[in-house]
């Protein structure tokens, strides 16, 4: 899909939801207190935030941005890489995702194919102590068979993204983001992977897929993602 089709659907998507948050009288958002106060904005803003951040993930992509991205394929098939065309980029990423299904099976990382690119979903209670940013040691197994997987299936670029609740500061959960997502990025680049293929960034509390007003809502906000993007020649 083009760029400028993708952020038009983007664009399509994230308006109608947000229509439905307005016109939804007895919906999910804006409800009235059972007490008689009125909705409550801040929950409001909470819940319609989980699910613009749903959408812009499902719809838009990497984090990092189309332009980042091309700018990294560039580089890589300068490198001699070596990209992938057509219908050979689909086949590829039908085959990656095969392996990476196999080898995350029961440990609770989710695989998830939008499109041509694959994302894994870490979340933090497999990967990092409460307030945390060292990797818990029974991880290491995981991401040795992510690294696996990543050498084998070399024409990636690999985005690695780290997201929080909305619990903190926004500074302060912005800072965890990154620190999580570079012990994750540093772990696997120091399996023999090329450094040049990878992205690493955060996005803090931006970013929620669920619900922050319940435990189990910000267990699920609290995750790793990594994305990895076909090299197109």
């Amino acid at each position: 899909m083009k760029p400028q089709m993708r952020y038009t659907l983007a664009a399509a998507v994230m308006t109608a939801m947000l229509a439905g948050c307005a016109t939804s009288g007895g919906g999910y958002y804006g409800q009235q207190d059972p007490y008689g106060q009125g909705p409550d904005p801040s929950n409001d803003r909470t819940k319609r935030g989980a699910i613009i951040g749903a959408a812009v993930g499902a719809v838009a992509g990497l984090l990092s941005g189309d332009d980042a991205t091309e700018r990294r394929q560039r580089a890589l098939v300068g490198a001699g890489v070596g990209g992938l065309a057509g219908g050979a980029i689909g086949n590829y990423q039908d085959r990656q995702e095969r392996a990476l299904r196999e080898r995350m099976a029961g440990t609770g990382v989710d695989v998830v194919r939008q499109g041509d690119n694959i994302t894994l979903n870490m979340p933090d209670n497999i990967t990092f102590g409460f307030d945390s940013s060292a990797l818990q040691p029974q991880f290491y197994p995981v991401l040795d068979d992510v690294a696996a997987t990543l050498r084998e299936y070399n024409q990636t670029i690999v985005e690695v993204a780290g997201h929080t609740d909305s619990k903190g500061t926004d500074a302060y959960n912005q800072e965890l983001s990154v620190r999580r997502a570079d012990s994750v990025g540093d772990y696997l680049m120091s399996k023999g992977l090329m450094r040049d293929r990878f992205i690493i960034t955060g996005a803090g509390e931006s970013r929620p897929i669920a619900s922050n007003d319940t435990d189990a809502g910000r267990a699920k906000n609290r995750r790793v993602e990594i994305t990895l993007v076909p090299i197109r020649s």
